[in-house]
């Protein structure tokens, strides 16, 4: 079928709820989509970093036909030997003792809200209120939503879940005038990636572990973009050494297969039966493919080069901007963001995309680059090609 008959179709039939170019992917292999029309695209969007071992990794394809054909689903009221084996491996590699698995990062968030509130409940007379701050994202759930910075969110889908104060991110000072009786939780990313990829600094998040610390409130680290090796480590939290109370997963974790965990300290394990689930919680199909990424992991060395090749970008990016209009450089591992001086991100986006390279503009002026961890320099010369094709000079 030709692509405009695609487009029809997709027209007639979808919700319009994106603004999506007139193409239609139909294959992925590695660090490459291709579209209907056989054009080739250097992905550095990755299904929004979710894609961290490339497109149609062989690891995650040969897990899921060897579990499809020995067991998809056996309800979340029984154990089954992938979330048990899945559960063991993530209290191995991080400092968590306790695994909740669901599909989407929301849902990960969601539980987070939920064991925070049932802490407070417990420990802290019933305090419930959850401070998050300005500019983040959490999800599209009302919950998340509620829980979320972000400006385009404050006024949609009203009246949404109450019980969160926002405040300045990077700002110690702002969470402490935030705080009262009925605080049990403070939640933040690592990074704002939505907001164009702006970390935490060492003193904010060292400062909120010691004061949470002294306040008996929960400290939750949304690394739904952040985790899994994105930054150059395992966790982002690793970076700052310190260990927040909650964690959450998603993206990378299933390589592109819906997956997403809340890992919490065993002092939470304070869930009473009912009282959180889901129909497809540590479902065997996704519990395989979550197997198979932390296999890959190992076997292949992924951090360590998106350590490497994010290093190699940031250097290339810096020298760039001494002739084009690139600046504030910024980011960790492969979640890396730049400004443009003079071309809107979204113009710059379309005229990459014309030349086959896939990139993102989350604000006005800003480009974010969040390839598969398995991006190598040769793709990266690529990435630099297209780019300066596009660029303004200074």
């Amino acid at each position: 079928m030709e692509t405009q008959c695609y487009i029809q179709i997709a027209n007639n039939n979808l919700l319009k709820v994106t603004n999506r170019p007139d193409i239609v992917m139909c294959k992925g292999k590695g660090m490459y989509l291709y579209d209907t029309d056989g054009k080739r695209y250097l992905d550095l969007v990755a299904g929004w970093g979710v894609n961290s071992l490339g497109h149609s990794p062989k690891a995650i394809a040969k897990a899921l036909a060897k579990q499809a054909k020995t067991l998809v689903n056996a309800s979340p009221a029984y154990y089954n030997v992938p979330m048990i084996e899945f559960a063991e491996m993530l209290s191995e590699i991080s400092h968590f003792q306790r695994a909740f698995f669901c599909s989407t990062g929301a849902e990960a968030n969601e539980g987070a809200i939920k064991l925070a509130r049932k802490y407070g409940s417990v420990h802290k007379k019933g305090a419930i209120e959850i401070i998050t701050t300005l500019n983040s994202f959490h999800g599209r759930t009302i919950t998340t939503m509620a829980a979320s910075g972000k400006a385009a969110f404050q006024k949609l889908y009203e009246p949404k879940t109450p019980g969160f104060k926002k405040v300045k991110y990077n700002d110690l000072k702002a969470v402490k005038s935030a705080v009262s009786k009925k605080t049990c939780a403070v939640m933040i990313e690592p990074i704002q990636g939505e907001f164009g990829v702006y970390p935490a600094s060492e003193d904010y998040v060292s400062g909120l572990r010691e004061f949470c610390d002294k306040n008996g409130i929960l400290l939750i680290f949304d690394e739904v973009q952040t985790g899994m090796g994105r930054t150059g480590k395992m966790f982002c939290y690793e970076h700052f050494g310190i260990e927040p109370d909650i964690m959450t997963l998603a993206k990378g974790i299933g390589s592109g297969f819906p997956l997403a965990a809340m890992l919490a300290k065993e002092k939470l394990n304070i869930f009473e039966p009912g009282e959180q689930g889901g129909t497809y919680t540590g479902q065997p199909l996704a519990m395989a493919a979550g197997i198979a990424v932390l296999n890959e992991f190992r076997k292949s060395r992924v951090v360590q080069n998106c350590a490497d090749m994010g290093a190699l970008i940031v250097s290339r990016l810096h020298k760039l901007s001494e002739e084009y209009e690139i600046e504030n450089i910024r980011g960790m591992g492969l979640l890396i963001g730049f400004d443009l001086k003079k071309t809107k991100g979204a113009d710059f986006v379309n005229k990459c995309l014309k030349d086959g390279l896939l990139i993102n503009s989350p604000q006005e002026k800003s480009v974010r680059l969040m390839p598969p961890l398995v991006i190598k320099e040769k793709e990266i010369d690529e990435l630099f090609a297209i780019m300066i094709k596009n660029l303004a000079r200074k």
